[in-house]
């Protein structure tokens, strides 16, 4: 779990996507954190967090989340989650509504990344490329600072889901980088296939905050608007020539937004 402020203002839970961990956040956390208790946390499975007793899935993140709030106390927060952390968030917001504040998606997992129903099954080819999976991020993990000095590699590991890899701090990449290469990585990518749950979004009543790049190359910009037209009430705020995360590639703007939205 990263570090924590317990000074006034809200609490605000950061959540990670998959292949992330809470170093996802470390643009928000020192900025956020003069102001409001602020709690990153390594999902089961990823970061420094041992993989859980019981199988990967969104509903059971979801209960983790409930459960990790009981015992630090939270009655609810605002959740910040990217990618599968979004889908994990919009999760708890429905699963758990009265711990959730206001929601906060960046990118989130769950509208395009569910196959259609008559769509290939992807799940026994991901199963058998688990170790290639594997051995490949966790070499990069290793190779972290390596990588991350040098932009040509940078380009090559990083260009997918950042718009600009060049741009980001050599040290902010290399923490990025050392998230990879985690058990948890395939049982979560099944899980984000596997569950549907578009047709209990509408059932989100807190204030919600859509924020997506409108060059994400992982998941559409598309899918922003899906999520807008399903939320009630909710606000969409789309970033010029920005990847999949955001928080990292306008770590100013995405701050200052994210501090309007909890003020308002």
């Amino acid at each position: 779990m990263g570090p924590e402020r317990a000074a006034g203002g809200q609490t605000i839970v950061f959540v990670h996507g998959l292949s992330g961990c809470w170093c996802n956040f470390l643009e928000q956390i020192p900025v956020l954190a003069r102001e409001h208790r602020v709690i990153a946390l390594d999902l089961p499975g990823f970061g420094s967090s041992p993989m859980p007793a019981a199988r990967i899935s969104i509903p059971a993140y979801g209960r983790t989340l409930d459960a990790l709030f009981g015992e630090l106390g939270i009655d609810a927060a605002a959740v910040v989650g990217n990618s599968m952390g979004g889908f994990i968030g919009a999760e708890l917001a429905i699963a758990f509504p009265q711990r959730v504040e206001r929601l906060i998606l960046v990118s989130a997992a769950g509208i395009s990344t569910r196959p259609p129903e008559k769509g290939p099954n992807l799940l026994p080819a991901l199963v058998r490329s688990e170790r290639v999976l594997a051995t490949c991020a966790a070499y990069l993990a290793t190779k972290s600072d390596g990588v991350a000095r040098r932009a040509r590699l940078r380009v090559a590991t990083m260009s997918v889901i950042v718009r600009h890899p060049r741009r980001l701090p050599a040290p902010l990449m290399a923490e990025q980088l050392r998230g990879s290469g985690k058990p948890g990585f395939l049982q979560a990518l099944e899980a984000i296939l596997d569950y549907d749950f578009r047709e209990r979004l509408p059932e989100i009543a807190c204030p919600t905050l859509i924020v997506w790049g409108d060059g994400d190359r992982l998941i559409s910009v598309r899918d922003a608007d899906v999520f807008a037209k399903l939320i009630p009430g909710s606000r969409k705020v789309i970033f010029e020539d920005t990847g999949h995360m955001a928080m990292l590639e306008r770590p100013a703007a995405f701050n200052a937004l994210l501090g309007d939205f909890l003020a308002a």
